[in-house]
């Protein structure tokens, strides 16, 4: 079981990293915001529950393996992923009606954790 900790938090980190750094960026580049927008809407929710639902599978095989530092580290990032998952409607809210600094802040929750969550996987694959 010992290799499905690396293959999991690889698997989330590389599902982070392409959305963030790849997949946002080029649609933003051949969409305008107003094409942009909506597809995105649809996509980060997705990516939120997909790396949660990886969170508990590997929480799941941490806590059959008796492995702490490990449920400790997808426990963390199962907890990011669903806080991030649940500001989507709040930060699509603030943007349809206009609050940009709401928006901006609620956006900026939602990067800081994928960001640490991003980071809780590549500690997963030396804790490992």
């Amino acid at each position: 079981m010992n290799n499905l900790y690396p293959f999991l938090s690889g698997l989330m980190a590389g599902m982070i990293l392409f959305q963030a750094a790849l997949n946002a960026p080029t649609i933003f580049k051949v969409f305008s915001e107003e094409q942009a927008g909506p597809f995105l809407r649809v996509i980060f929710p997705k990516l939120f529950l997909n790396v949660a639902i990886l969170s508990i599978v590997g929480l799941l095989i941490a806590m059959i393996d008796d492995r702490l530092s490990l449920q400790f580290l997808f426990f963390s990032a199962l907890l990011m992923m669903s806080i991030a998952y649940f500001l989507v409607p709040a930060t699509n809210k603030a943007r349809d009606e206009g609050r940009d600094k709401s928006f901006k802040y609620l956006h900026l929750i939602s990067v800081i954790l994928t960001l640490f969550t991003l980071t809780v996987c590549l500690v997963i694959l030396v804790v490992n």
